[in-house]
């Protein structure tokens, strides 16, 4: 079986991330593509967050937290799949908060997980509580890197 694969026709893994998804720069949310998923997916969960802003702000930054994503989905450009959920990000927002690094370049982790099961989460629910309720439903994950300089 392949691994599960997260890829944007905007920017290639550890590429540079288009200015236009900068949170500053219009904030559109780029497109996603998802492929090889396992057969037993009942649901996926996107969270993109950038590490590097440990240094400038003390903390993991949320930029975009979404669950409930249809194995068979596709993100479109600036959109997200019918029936998804979106949760809170660190501009205090929810929905898709783009690259907005207060000092230099920073990576962005757009973070894909496989679950066993659809999970029951309000809308505006927090990273942290979407980590912990998925924790032992992970089926499979990958990563998509992004770079994105001020």
């Amino acid at each position: 079986m392949e691994d599960l694969v997260l890829e944007s026709s905007s920017f290639e893994d550890d590429g540079t991330i288009p200015k236009k998804y900068g949170y500053k720069h219009g904030n559109n949310s780029p497109p996603l593509k998802i492929s090889n998923v396992p057969e037993n997916t009942k649901s996926l969960v996107l969270i993109m967050d950038d590490p590097d802003a440990m240094g400038a702000v003390g903390k993991i930054w949320v930029h975009w937290v979404v669950w409930n994503i249809d194995p068979e989905s596709e993100f479109g450009e600036n959109s997200i799949p019918s029936n998804c959920i979106e949760g809170k990000t660190d501009f205090n927002e929810i929905g898709y908060g783009g690259p907005a690094p207060p000092d230099k370049e920073h990576t962005y982790l757009f973070k894909l997980y496989a679950l066993s099961e659809k999970i029951n989460a309000p809308s505006g629910s927090t990273k942290g509580e979407i980590e912990s309720i998925i924790k032992d439903l992970i089926i499979d994950q990958c990563v998509l890197k992004g770079r994105f300089s001020p």
